[in-house]
């Protein structure tokens, strides 16, 4: 190696998870190479990194000839002109939130390929650097990280190329396979050595409820999933290693299929534990839901597990459920809980096979629904009031951490009946966990943050938003209701909702920014929205028919005409999208020409959907 990179010193034998000759020479450019020694003993903690930007921490090289000296440089490439740059990619572009997606795959018209496998195992690089900074591992250890997937068709590919970019980096890599979100968190946090667990970090292989060919990664530390500014981070990271790339080196970093990494059933372990969970629950029952029928619909993503491995050691009758095999296409239905033609299709199932309860998930089971034994919907509003219920029953007085698109119904339920605090916050599931994990720090008892979407997180589960836990809970509702004479089946929970106050009206429309218009004067959608916002909150003052919410974190939030709108801006799409919720059709649309007298001043604004919403025939 010495020999190619010129130099002074010679590097004998390293990790068994790094190809020092493709890593350091033909796979990755360098500009300004450094071996920085970090002690004069055998080579353990040797660090190598590039114009004070990258760090990747090696282990086991216990054999070594080098020069009695602190540093030593490798002149190989000495000038920028010599090897032509790598494509420019805008990493930043794949930011969504807290998790990074992007186009995996080919086949849809006018959505070329942005998640690439070079890009990805650039992403691999970066997340083990990353690791190493915040774990700041001693010398001898190895850093270790697990990697499952849900069933996109690009799962196997994307799998391959970021667990190369982190053995490069010289972590250990764990392949889980299939696998579901919370259970990659969970094993950040398991104490199984059999299993390989805990690992120090974690990643999914995700994009959620998106069409096939999208994809992406979220990732974990036993801290939790990693937020908005980790995740800039890590791009930032991997646009700067991506760039480093020799061009004829990507070819060969695809084909090259020749690390080894550990394969591990962990599902085994995850499902084990939901079921001693509800075991528990039920005084230590070995089948807690005999008698009971429950229906399982996954929609073809990662969460056909439950029906078998959960469900059935418990007790229950599984029979009716659907679409429990993993079809990266999902030629049934979207497999999300919000989408209309999914929750159909497990109410259909629920009704067809008198079934006692359905459940049903997203892709990579993060979120869930529920059904009745009568088709009533536990989902959005009535899935939050369930889940305070049972929440508030364990925890009195506790406080109810939302997003911002829940009703005044649900803040009346929660209240009023139930006796705990409703905390309405900012939409986005990580927004509302982190939130609640605020309110606990500043003493504000705190134990449940959900999303109307079906993100659901709990303090008793380190504030994880877990679809399967979710229904958990649900679950051991379920099983208590065998010891009272007046309950059966699913009656149970919907008692447990009774009470709350829905709208007869519930509508969403966007109102997107045309970020072209002439009207934008060359600022940014946010600025124009920001603006419009102002506006309609100047018009609400001055309006008697209408009052603005007191306390308000996101938008501009008013209630009248029985009802209540929400306009607020989108955190990363140029869109303002508009709720509203009333008792008649006629008091929404009152609602909605309050927000059109405002918003038809604004051209760059699309609102050809409200202007339909608010048609008076």
């Amino acid at each position: 190696m010495a020999a190619i990179l010129g130099m002074t010193g010679e590097i004998v034998h390293a990790s068994h998870h790094c190809k020092l000759n493709n890593l350091f020479h033909t796979r990755y450019r360098r500009d300004n190479f450094v071996l920085e020694m970090l002690s004069r003993r055998p080579m353990q903690g040797l660090k190598l990194a590039y114009s004070g930007t990258w760090l990747i921490q090696l282990h086991s090289l216990p054999a070594y000839k080098i020069e009695d000296r602190a540093n030593f440089h490798c002149n190989a490439v000495t000038s920028t002109s010599d090897v032509p740059l790598s494509e420019k990619v805008n990493f930043l572009k794949l930011q969504n939130g807290s998790d990074i997606r992007g186009v995996a795959v080919e086949g849809v018209e006018g959505e070329p390929i942005s998640l690439t496998e070079p890009i990805s195992e650039a992403i691999g690089a970066a997340f083990a650097a990353w690791l190493l900074d915040k774990k700041k591992p001693a010398a001898s250890k190895r850093l270790r990280v697990s990697i499952g997937h849900d069933s996109r068709i690009s799962a196997q590919t994307l799998q391959d190329a970021i667990s190369r970019g982190l053995a490069s980096a010289g972590l250990d890599v764990v392949h889980y396979g299939l696998a579901s979100t919370p259970a990659m968190f969970n094993s950040t946090i398991s104490e199984n050595e059999d299993f390989f667990c805990p690992v120090d970090g974690s990643i999914m292989i995700t994009a959620s409820h998106l069409p096939y060919n999208r994809n992406g990664f979220k990732f974990f530390t036993n801290t939790g999933g990693l937020g908005k500014t980790d995740i800039k981070d890590i791009l930032e990271r991997a646009r700067i290693i991506y760039e480093k790339f020799l061009p004829e080196s990507l070819k060969e970093s695809v084909q090259d299929r020749s690390l080894s990494f550990k394969k591990i059933e962990y599902m085994t372990v995850y499902t084990s534990d939901l079921v001693k969970a509800v075991r528990q629950a039920a005084g230590n029952i070995e089948k807690p839901l005999e008698g009971f029928h429950i229906v399982v619909d996954a929609g073809n993503g990662a969460g056909g597990f439950f029906a078998a491995r959960v469900l059935e050691p418990l007790g229950a009758v599984t029979s009716g459920s659907q679409f429990l095999d993993p079809n990266g296409f999902f030629p049934n239905h979207i497999p999300n809980p919000e989408d209309k033609a999914a929750m159909k299709a497990i109410i259909q199932a629920v009704l067809d096979n008198q079934a006692d309860l359905g459940i049903i998930f997203d892709t990579d089971v993060d979120r869930s629904a529920a059904v009745d034994s009568t088709g009533s919907e536990f989902n959005r509003n009535r899935l939050i009031a369930l889940m305070s219920a049972i929440v508030l029953e364990e925890h009195p007085g506790t406080t109810i951490v939302t997003d911002s698109v829940t009703s005044d119904g649900l803040t009346t339920f929660i209240e009023k009946k139930l006796g705990g605090k409703h905390h309405r916050f900012k939409r986005g599931y990580k927004n509302v966990i982190d939130e609640a994990i605020r309110l606990n720090s500043i003493g504000q008892e705190t134990h449940l943050a959900i999303e109307t979407s079906g993100h659901g997180a709990l303090k008793e589960n380190h504030w994880l938003d877990d679809g399967a836990y979710l229904m958990v809970k649900i679950l051991n509702k379920l099983a208590s209701a065998r010891a009272s004479v007046s309950t059966s089946g699913s009656k149970v929970l919907t008692e447990l909702v009774q009470g709350l106050d829905e709208p007869a009206v519930a509508v969403e429309v966007r109102l997107k920014i045309d970020q072209k218009h002439a009207d934008l004067k060359g600022g940014s959608f946010h600025e124009y929205g920001e603006a419009v916002l102002r506006s309609l909150e100047n018009a609400v003052n001055s309006d008697r028919k209408l009052l603005k919410a007191p306390i308000n974190y996101e938008g501009v939030r008013v209630s009248g005409h029985g009802g209540w709108f929400l306009l607020r801006l989108s955190l990363h799409d140029p869109v303002l999208p508009l709720n509203i919720e009333a008792p008649s059709h006629e008091d929404a649309v009152k609602l909605g020409l309050s927000v059109l007298a405002v918003v038809k001043e604004f051209p760059a604004l699309d609102i050809s959907a409200l202007t339909k919403f608010v048609q008076i025939d």
